[in-house]
């Protein structure tokens, strides 16, 4: 049978009440009293009920994160981060796919206030106002994770983007490139994607190259690229991220080129894919486990009133050379 409050109560010789505090930590419960407690909850097995401790304390220590894919390599380094900070402050993450929809991820800031999370850790590829209304209606706090708000309005842990994507382009320029690409999902899809390619095109003077990624995917984007190398004499590509990099790889050795004597090529994150690809591939790394970690703990801060030193918080990025260049 099911082993209830009344039963530790009963077997700790104490009210419910007392069992109460000392599981939600509402009260100072003797430590004598306390230990008694624990011993009964550890002898019958019991195990809170999550969501009647919620209704009790108004607080259900789960927070929900909504990434636009689960499955990325990118975004399972930002969950571990998140996790694991989530499980030093004693919290439970509900975590959820978007696949990068609009009005999907407007739906499960719903389905996340209905399941009375905390607090939110929301990566988005581009943020709306359909997001941030979502957002003012839970009425709960929310931390933007590697996700840019223009207007600051959200608290928010970032790389800054647009140096990120000016460093790119430097770093290929020192290496003697004069023709450089950038492999990117269609404008407008990534905000971050988009920012990096601005930060390029203000460091080579207007003078980058773009291919047009469309979805961001490996195999739509390989035809692409090879059609526009068919087409371009160029000496650098810098992708918007690993998979593409991999794609651009790829492309340059399919119609006949090496990389990187003939081009060299770069991309963004520094995910596991950077080193399983063969030359393995240069990139600017992103803190993906501190996105997450950070965001974690900043969250957690807005949750236990504890000070604040600033609401947005920029990460450091670099460069890390590999065989690709």
């Amino acid at each position: 049978m099911t082993v209830t409050i009344y039963d530790v109560a009963r077997e700790a010789k104490v009210s419910m009440a007392t069992v109460s505090r000392v599981l939600n930590g509402t009260a100072v419960v003797k430590e004598d009293t306390k230990q008694r407690v624990l011993d009964a909850i550890a002898k019958l097995g019991y195990r809170p009920n999550a969501v009647a401790r919620g209704l009790a304390s108004k607080r259900t220590r789960t927070i929900g994160v909504i990434v636009p894919d689960v499955s990325a390599a990118f975004v399972a380094e930002v969950v571990r981060g998140i996790e694991d900070i989530a499980t030093m402050y004693d919290y439970h993450i509900i975590l959820t796919n978007s696949d990068a929809q609009v009005q999907r991820e407007v739906d499960l800031v719903g389905t996340m206030w209905e399941k009375q999370v905390d607090g939110l850790i929301y990566m988005t590829n581009r943020l709306e106002k359909a997001h941030i209304d979502a957002f003012e209606q839970a009425q709960i706090p929310v931390v933007l994770c590697s996700t840019e708000d223009p207007e600051r309005r959200i608290p928010s842990v970032n790389v800054d983007n647009r140096r990120a994507g000016r460093d790119a382009a430097m770093y290929l320029r020192e290496k003697g490139c004069h023709a450089i690409a950038y492999v990117t999902p269609t404008p407008g899809m990534s905000v971050l994607a988009d920012r990096r390619g601005s930060g390029m095109e203000s460091s080579l003077e207007g003078r980058l190259m773009r291919v047009d990624a469309k979805n961001g995917r490996y195999e739509t984007a390989l035809p692409l690229i090879k059609a526009f190398l068919q087409e371009h004499a160029v000496d650098g590509i810098v992708a918007a991220t690993d998979e593409l990099g991999i794609a651009a790889i790829h492309a340059v050795q399919d119609v006949g080129k090496r990389v990187p004597e003939d081009v060299k090529v770069m991309a963004f994150d520094n995910t596991r894919l950077a080193v399983m690809v063969r030359p393995e591939m240069t990139v600017v790394a992103q803190p993906m486990y501190d996105f997450g970690a950070v965001s974690m703990r900043l969250l957690t801060k807005l949750l236990l009133d504890e000070p604040v030193e600033s609401y947005t918080v920029t990460l450091q990025h670099n460069v890390v050379e590999r065989e690709s260049t």
